[in-house]
Protein backbone atom coordinates (compact mmCIF):
# COMPACT_ATOMS: atom_id res chain seq x y z
CA UNK A 1 0.00 0.00 0.00
CA UNK A 2 1.38 3.37 -0.88
CA UNK A 3 0.41 6.78 0.29
CA UNK A 4 0.41 9.60 -2.19
CA UNK A 5 0.62 13.19 -1.11
CA UNK A 6 -0.20 16.04 -3.46
CA UNK A 7 0.18 19.72 -2.94
CA UNK A 8 -2.36 22.00 -4.50
CA UNK A 9 -1.32 25.47 -5.49
CA UNK A 10 -3.81 28.20 -4.80
CA UNK A 11 -5.90 28.90 -7.90
CA UNK A 12 -4.95 32.56 -7.93
CA UNK A 13 -1.24 31.75 -8.07
CA UNK A 14 -1.76 29.26 -10.89
CA UNK A 15 -3.86 31.75 -12.86
CA UNK A 16 -1.28 34.49 -12.35
CA UNK A 17 1.57 32.23 -13.53
CA UNK A 18 -0.35 31.17 -16.66
CA UNK A 19 -1.32 34.77 -17.48
CA UNK A 20 2.30 35.91 -17.16
CA UNK A 21 3.49 33.06 -19.40
CA UNK A 22 0.90 33.85 -22.07
CA UNK A 23 1.76 37.55 -21.96
CA UNK A 24 5.48 36.84 -22.46
CA UNK A 25 4.67 34.46 -25.32
CA UNK A 26 2.39 36.98 -27.03
CA UNK A 27 5.01 39.73 -26.82
CA UNK A 28 7.72 37.41 -28.18
CA UNK A 29 5.67 36.16 -31.11
CA UNK A 30 3.98 39.35 -32.27
CA UNK A 31 0.70 39.29 -34.09
CA UNK A 32 2.03 38.62 -37.62
CA UNK A 33 -1.38 39.56 -39.02
CA UNK A 34 -1.98 40.82 -42.51
CA UNK A 35 -3.30 44.13 -41.17
CA UNK A 36 0.06 45.04 -39.66
CA UNK A 37 1.82 47.82 -41.51
CA UNK A 38 5.59 47.61 -41.97
CA UNK A 39 7.52 50.02 -39.83
CA UNK A 40 9.78 52.53 -41.48
CA UNK A 41 13.45 52.03 -40.59
CA UNK A 42 15.00 54.54 -38.24
CA UNK A 43 17.72 56.85 -39.44
CA UNK A 44 20.43 54.95 -37.57
CA UNK A 45 19.28 51.58 -38.97
CA UNK A 46 19.22 52.82 -42.56
CA UNK A 47 22.75 54.19 -42.27
CA UNK A 48 24.05 50.88 -40.92
CA UNK A 49 24.95 52.33 -37.53
CA UNK A 50 22.93 49.67 -35.71
CA UNK A 51 25.33 46.88 -36.67
CA UNK A 52 22.57 44.63 -37.99
CA UNK A 53 22.88 42.49 -41.08
CA UNK A 54 20.55 43.39 -43.94
CA UNK A 55 18.01 40.73 -44.78
CA UNK A 56 17.58 39.27 -48.25
CA UNK A 57 14.52 41.44 -48.89
CA UNK A 58 16.27 44.67 -47.87
CA UNK A 59 19.18 44.09 -50.26
CA UNK A 60 16.99 43.42 -53.30
CA UNK A 61 16.25 47.08 -54.02
CA UNK A 62 19.87 47.61 -55.06
CA UNK A 63 21.67 46.05 -58.01
CA UNK A 64 22.75 42.48 -57.12
CA UNK A 65 26.39 41.73 -56.33
CA UNK A 66 26.24 38.81 -58.74
CA UNK A 67 23.73 36.97 -60.94
CA UNK A 68 24.09 33.22 -61.27
CA UNK A 69 22.06 31.62 -64.06
CA UNK A 70 20.68 28.14 -63.58
CA UNK A 71 18.63 25.63 -65.57
CA UNK A 72 15.02 26.18 -66.70
CA UNK A 73 15.10 29.98 -66.35
CA UNK A 74 16.26 29.99 -62.71
CA UNK A 75 18.25 33.03 -61.60
CA UNK A 76 20.09 33.45 -58.28
CA UNK A 77 20.67 37.14 -57.43
CA UNK A 78 23.22 37.71 -54.66
CA UNK A 79 22.15 40.75 -52.62
CA UNK A 80 24.88 40.74 -49.95
CA UNK A 81 27.83 38.83 -48.55
CA UNK A 82 28.34 40.09 -45.01
CA UNK A 83 31.31 39.14 -42.81
CA UNK A 84 30.31 38.68 -39.16
CA UNK A 85 32.48 39.05 -36.08
CA UNK A 86 31.60 35.44 -35.19
CA UNK A 87 33.88 34.17 -37.95
CA UNK A 88 31.43 33.48 -40.73
CA UNK A 89 30.06 35.05 -43.92
CA UNK A 90 26.32 35.19 -44.61
CA UNK A 91 25.28 35.35 -48.27
CA UNK A 92 21.74 36.69 -48.82
CA UNK A 93 19.89 36.76 -52.08
CA UNK A 94 16.93 35.37 -53.97
CA UNK A 95 16.15 32.66 -56.45
CA UNK A 96 13.73 33.69 -59.19
CA UNK A 97 12.05 31.67 -61.91
CA UNK A 98 12.32 33.72 -65.12
CA UNK A 99 11.00 30.80 -67.16
CA UNK A 100 7.53 30.44 -68.67
CA UNK A 101 6.57 27.43 -66.54
CA UNK A 102 7.19 26.19 -63.01
CA UNK A 103 10.68 24.83 -62.37
CA UNK A 104 11.82 22.03 -60.09
CA UNK A 105 14.98 23.02 -58.25
CA UNK A 106 17.81 20.60 -59.07
CA UNK A 107 18.66 18.14 -56.30
CA UNK A 108 22.36 18.77 -57.03
CA UNK A 109 21.99 22.15 -55.23
CA UNK A 110 22.06 20.20 -51.95
CA UNK A 111 25.49 18.79 -52.81
CA UNK A 112 26.53 15.17 -52.50
CA UNK A 113 27.42 14.86 -48.82
CA UNK A 114 25.27 12.26 -47.08
CA UNK A 115 25.08 14.31 -43.87
CA UNK A 116 23.52 17.27 -45.71
CA UNK A 117 21.30 15.28 -48.10
CA UNK A 118 19.55 13.44 -45.27
CA UNK A 119 18.09 16.78 -44.07
CA UNK A 120 16.24 17.46 -47.33
CA UNK A 121 16.55 19.85 -50.27
CA UNK A 122 18.79 22.84 -49.49
CA UNK A 123 21.58 25.02 -50.87
CA UNK A 124 24.12 22.83 -49.05
CA UNK A 125 26.20 22.25 -52.18
CA UNK A 126 27.21 25.93 -52.42
CA UNK A 127 30.85 26.91 -51.95
CA UNK A 128 32.93 30.08 -51.71
CA UNK A 129 36.29 29.92 -53.47
CA UNK A 130 39.19 32.14 -52.43
CA UNK A 131 41.46 31.99 -55.49
CA UNK A 132 44.27 34.00 -53.89
CA UNK A 133 44.34 31.89 -50.73
CA UNK A 134 43.71 28.72 -52.76
CA UNK A 135 40.87 27.62 -50.43
CA UNK A 136 37.31 26.44 -50.85
CA UNK A 137 34.75 27.14 -48.09
CA UNK A 138 31.73 24.85 -47.72
CA UNK A 139 28.36 25.71 -46.19
CA UNK A 140 28.43 25.56 -42.38
CA UNK A 141 26.41 22.91 -40.52
CA UNK A 142 24.87 22.79 -37.08
CA UNK A 143 25.69 20.06 -34.54
CA UNK A 144 23.06 17.74 -36.10
CA UNK A 145 24.59 18.10 -39.57
CA UNK A 146 21.86 20.39 -40.96
CA UNK A 147 23.23 22.95 -43.43
CA UNK A 148 22.99 26.61 -42.42
CA UNK A 149 21.11 27.56 -45.57
CA UNK A 150 17.55 27.96 -46.74
CA UNK A 151 15.98 24.49 -46.78
CA UNK A 152 12.81 22.92 -48.19
CA UNK A 153 13.18 24.35 -51.68
CA UNK A 154 11.49 22.16 -54.28
CA UNK A 155 9.50 24.01 -56.95
CA UNK A 156 9.33 27.66 -57.99
CA UNK A 157 6.37 28.89 -60.04
CA UNK A 158 6.92 31.08 -63.09
CA UNK A 159 7.73 34.65 -61.97
CA UNK A 160 8.05 33.65 -58.30
CA UNK A 161 10.99 34.91 -56.20
CA UNK A 162 12.15 33.20 -53.00
CA UNK A 163 14.59 34.86 -50.55
CA UNK A 164 17.49 32.58 -49.58
CA UNK A 165 20.62 32.62 -47.42
CA UNK A 166 23.80 30.58 -46.87
CA UNK A 167 26.49 30.77 -44.18
CA UNK A 168 30.14 29.92 -44.71
CA UNK A 169 33.30 30.08 -42.60
CA UNK A 170 34.88 33.49 -43.13
CA UNK A 171 37.99 33.73 -45.29
CA UNK A 172 40.91 35.78 -43.91
CA UNK A 173 40.09 39.46 -43.27
CA UNK A 174 42.19 40.63 -46.24
CA UNK A 175 40.13 38.48 -48.65
CA UNK A 176 37.28 40.53 -50.06
CA UNK A 177 36.55 38.93 -53.45
CA UNK A 178 35.43 35.30 -53.63
CA UNK A 179 33.71 33.16 -56.23
CA UNK A 180 30.29 31.80 -55.28
CA UNK A 181 29.51 28.41 -56.78
CA UNK A 182 26.12 26.69 -56.65
CA UNK A 183 25.76 23.33 -58.46
CA UNK A 184 23.98 23.58 -61.86
CA UNK A 185 24.30 27.41 -61.78
CA UNK A 186 26.97 29.62 -63.32
CA UNK A 187 29.64 30.99 -60.96
CA UNK A 188 29.89 34.60 -59.89
CA UNK A 189 32.39 36.86 -58.13
CA UNK A 190 31.07 38.32 -54.88
CA UNK A 191 32.57 41.12 -52.77
CA UNK A 192 32.46 40.47 -49.00
CA UNK A 193 31.59 43.47 -46.86
CA UNK A 194 32.14 43.99 -43.16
Amino acid sequence: MSMRFTVRAPRGLLALTMAAGLAVGAVGCGSGGEDDKPQAPTASASKGGGGSVASAQEGQSQAPLAELRGPDGLLFDVASAQRDSGGFVTVNGSIKNDGAKSAVLPSQMSGDETEIIKHGQSLGGATLVDSNGKKRYYVLRDTDGRPLTTVGLTTIESGQTIPVFMQFPAPPADTTDVTLQLPTFSSGTVKISG
